[in-house]
């Protein structure tokens, strides 16, 4: 197989580059040793397109973000992801963090994030009246927003794949070859990929690719953090992202609503040499809790749904970089894309594209580029008259299979049978939340399922959860 630039990583970063390149006259792969796009550390973040207003002034991450946060109104129109600028506020509950608030603004003010102001006690438990009420007062950030991070990493993959990008997931990448100076070869569990051009975007992997080019002069580590979903129906919810005040190590435990009006509560920040221990810990749960119960003293995490965690990488040494070399000739190396790396990815694909143009990557816009992606229609957010008009059109979407989440059969078969469709249960999780109400998949589980093995032509027991091997069935007992 012969292309001319291949990304390694299906992430929220490869593939905001994948869609980027996809504007041009190029051919481009995208590997992922995964079974799905988006299916590692662009799982494991607060699901917040941030302002950029606590980045560290002067660095290429505080550059992107700020750039990026402005680039998802017309983004998220274009490609159908649900998307809401909420805002978020910043408490004090004591003088100490009090005093932090004028240094917190001024480093806004210069990353160029000139809307955050300073509310009052009154004006905070106005707008959060299940604030702890001895705040004191706070900082107000209007742009900081939430999203669907699984749907916008699938809607930039599929628009990429719309307009020409190929895709190779559940490929491991096991070596890059180089001659002369220059990269020439890609090996892949499933093949060597014949190419001119590399982009190590593969996260919490990729020192071990840079390894293989003999340019890992830093290490990355998995960078665990922990997190409770609360039902929809919790006896206590905020209206906007609630922040603590941040520290060196980490922004903090949070509460903030989901785009799906759960509430959201975490994360922890644990640094693992382990790259797979996505475990959750009874500490690390409880640690949550004493934290944010200090900001919102009713938080009640007996209401939760399920917790999880993720693994974010972590570089050190620290800091967003993106290297060329002056000896290796067609390589891209991206690293330290941190829990911003969400926020950033729209601008990492325009700052990634322009670096390889600066390399040698022969660039020409072509005329017919697809800039929209339609959505799987999002069947209980309709009107009575758009439902009943779209069962009329298809029958299947009056057949709901998720009754927590009121999720149809004709959105879980348009989640298989478009582009880079979903072959696993999880898959069908992440487009379109069968699985994800207060049962967690308890009622909809077989029958999605049955729904994967029949659409795709497999026996039930070659279903998989996620990758391969993790089989949901295992044979019949009757």
């Amino acid at each position: 197989m012969k292309t001319d630039v291949v990304i390694i990583g299906a992430g929220a970063v490869g593939c905001a580059i994948a869609r980027e390149l996809s504007k041009y006259r190029v051919k481009v792969t995208v590997v992922d040793m995964r079974d799905d796009i988006g299916g590692n550390a662009s799982k494991s973040n607060s699901a917040i397109i941030h302002t950029g207003y606590d980045a560290k002034p002067g660095t290429l991450e505080s550059q992107l973000v700020v750039a990026a946060n402005p680039m998802y109104d017309q983004l998220t129109k274009d490609l159908d992801v649900p998307f809401k600028r909420i805002g978020a506020i910043l408490p004090a509950f004591n003088e100490e963090q009090f005093a932090q608030l004028p240094a917190i603004k001024e480093k806004a003010f210069l990353n160029r994030v000139y809307d955050v102001e300073y509310l009052s006690r009154e004006e905070l438990l106005e707008r959060e009246p299940e604030l702890n009420p001895e705040v004191l007062g706070g900082l107000y950030i209007p742009r900081e927003s939430i999203i669907d991070p699984f749907i916008l990493v699938q809607a930039l993959a599929e628009n990429a794949y719309e307009n020409g990008v190929n895709f190779l997931l559940n490929t491991k990448v096991t070596d890059i070859r180089v001659r002369d100076g220059a990269v020439r070869e890609v090996v892949t569990s499933g093949g060597v990929i014949e190419t001119d051009f590399i982009v190590n975007a593969a996260a919490l992997y990729c020192d071990e690719i840079a390894a293989m080019v003999g340019k890992a002069d830093y290490k990355v580590v998995a960078r665990r953090g922990q997190f409770y979903i609360l039902d929809k129906n919790t006896s206590c919810k905020v209206n906007h992202i609630v922040l603590p005040i941040p520290t060196k190590i980490t922004k903090g435990k949070l509460m903030t609503p989901t785009i799906h009006g759960n509430m959201l509560v975490g994360p922890t920040a644990e640094d693992l040499q382990d790259k797979l221990d996505a475990s959750t810990t009874t500490e690390g749960l409880e640690s949550i809790y004493e934290d944010v119960r200090k900001m919102i003293p009713r938080v009640n995490v007996r209401d939760t749904v399920t917790q999880y965690s993720g693994l974010r990488p972590n570089r050190n040494p620290e800091g967003l970089q993106v290297d060329v070399y002056n000896d290796l000739k067609g390589y891209l190396n991206l690293s330290g894309v941190r829990s911003t790396g969400l926020t950033l990815s729209v601008a990492m694909g325009k700052y990634a594209t322009e670096k390889l143009k600066e390399i040698g990557c022969e660039l020409r816009l072509k005329d017919n580029f697809k800039k929209t992606r339609r959505g799987i229609p999002r069947f209980h957010e309709l009107n009575t008259e758009q439902k009943e008009a779209l069962i009329l059109e298809n029958p299947l979407y009056g057949n709901v299979i998720c009754r927590c989440e009121t999720i149809t059969e004709g959105e879980i078969l348009d989640a298989i049978h478009r582009p880079l469709g979903a072959k696993t249960v999880d898959a069908v999780k992440r487009r379109v939340r069968a699985g994800m109400g207060r049962c967690q998949g308890g009622f909809c589980g077989p029958k999605v399922i049955e729904i994967l093995a029949r659409e795709w032509k497999i026996p039930v027991e070659e279903v998989n959860k996620n990758l391969k091997g993790s089989n949901m069935v295992v044979g019949k007992n009757k």
